[in-house]
């Protein structure tokens, strides 16, 4: 398997219709679970799980996670793409919106967004989701695109059930 997922291969930096990455989420779904199967260290579980995502949702130009270092600072942790920050405080941008809040973040145009921090300046849409354990803030999972509105209502709702099935695992160590 020299990808990782046995999906159909779609170009990079390409936004394919969304019944297609929709589909691409669905199938992918049990394949990542049984990749993630038995791994116990947070770390490891977001670097593997960041790798299979850029597999699977070719709109993505930045894929990682920001990992909770102090009460209110996430710290760059495993991803794939461009340099990402590698601070971010809770009070600045989408990520640090996410954590605030510990709610999800879709913005369709990031420079709409008031305080958007501009790690990458070719990134247009975002989708920052937080990793939540036992009521704890632990990561938020950043997900970015070049493409406008790149996420959309639906995979947002995949990919947090896919966070929690990955990341809400008692046997996992942080």
């Amino acid at each position: 398997m020299e990808r990782g997922l046995l999906l159909p291969p779609l170009s990079r930096a390409t936004l394919p219709p969304l019944p297609v990455r929709l589909e691409r989420l669905g199938d992918a779904r049990p394949q990542v679970l049984a990749v993630l199967e038995g791994e116990t260290d947070a770390i490891a579980r977001q670097a593997t799980f960041a790798r299979l995502l850029w597999d699977v949702l070719p709109q993505l130009s930045w894929c990682g996670f920001y990992r909770r270092v102090g009460p209110c600072t996430l710290a760059v942790g495993p991803y794939q793409g461009s340099l990402g920050c590698l601070r971010i405080d809770f009070d600045r941008g989408v990520c640090g919106a996410a954590a605030r809040t510990q709610r999800a973040q879709r913005v369709a145009d990031v420079r709409q967004f008031p305080g958007h921090i501009a790690c990458d300046d070719a990134a247009r849409s975002e989708l920052v989701l937080p990793v939540v354990t036992a009521g704890t803030l632990r990561a938020v999972l950043d997900l970015d695109s070049t493409f406008l509105d790149a996420f959309s209502e639906e995979e947002a709702a995949l990919l947090t059930e896919l966070v929690a099935a990955c990341f809400h695992a008692p046997e996992l160590v942080w």
